[in-house]
């Protein structure tokens, strides 16, 4: 098996971080990581060029884990509510993937790639679940979701409109069969 030297410019998982010079293998860096422009060939002129940019990208670095930092103070207080079809038992018709974690912080204004959504496999049953989501290289929070049945009310989660609504409802039943709530 052909292997290459290559200098990483990007962090790429299971690899390396930027700035580091892996052996990978000759197709994988001819086919995927040239390519991208996550790597360059390792050669004695890339090292010195990099090496110069060195300061600008630990400054980059900095930026990047502060602003990485504050988006995780504000996604981890989000609890992502989800409302699918489900049978008797709590199993869903279908399931919560990724990309519907994806598209709803999109929704709240919070631009994430899947990807860096770590969702063993899909969601497939109803309760809350803690998923991994990692905003960079060393900074990772545990997103909160909840996947609720569609077309229930859920106590605690109704406006005082559908509260009243429901009191009125719930109120004849109770008249007509003669029991009180005790």
């Amino acid at each position: 098996m052909a292997h290459t030297r290559i200098l990483l410019r990007e962090d790429v998982d299971d690899l390396g971080a930027r700035g580091e010079i892996v052996r990978v293998r000759a197709g994988y860096a001819r086919n995927y990581l040239l390519p991208r422009k996550l790597a360059v060939e390792a050669t004695s002129s890339n090292v010195k060029q990099i090496e110069g940019e060195r300061a600008a990208l630990l400054k980059k670095e900095a930026s990047e884990r502060t602003t990485a930092e504050g988006r995780a103070e504000q996604i981890s207080k989000l609890v992502l509510e989800f409302k699918r079809k489900s049978g008797e038992q709590g199993a869903l018709y279908g399931s919560v993937t990724s990309m519907d974690i994806a598209e709803a912080l999109k929704e709240r204004g919070y631009e994430i790639d899947r990807h860096r959504l770590h969702l063993r496999e899909p969601i497939k049953r109803l309760g809350e679940f803690s998923v991994p989501l990692r905003l960079h290289r060393e900074v990772s929070i545990d997103l909160q979701v909840k996947v609720v049945p569609e077309g229930e009310v859920i106590v605690g989660h109704m406006t005082p409109e559908q509260e009243a609504e429901l009191a009125k409802q719930v109120e004849p039943q109770i008249e007509e069969t003669g029991e009180a709530a005790e």
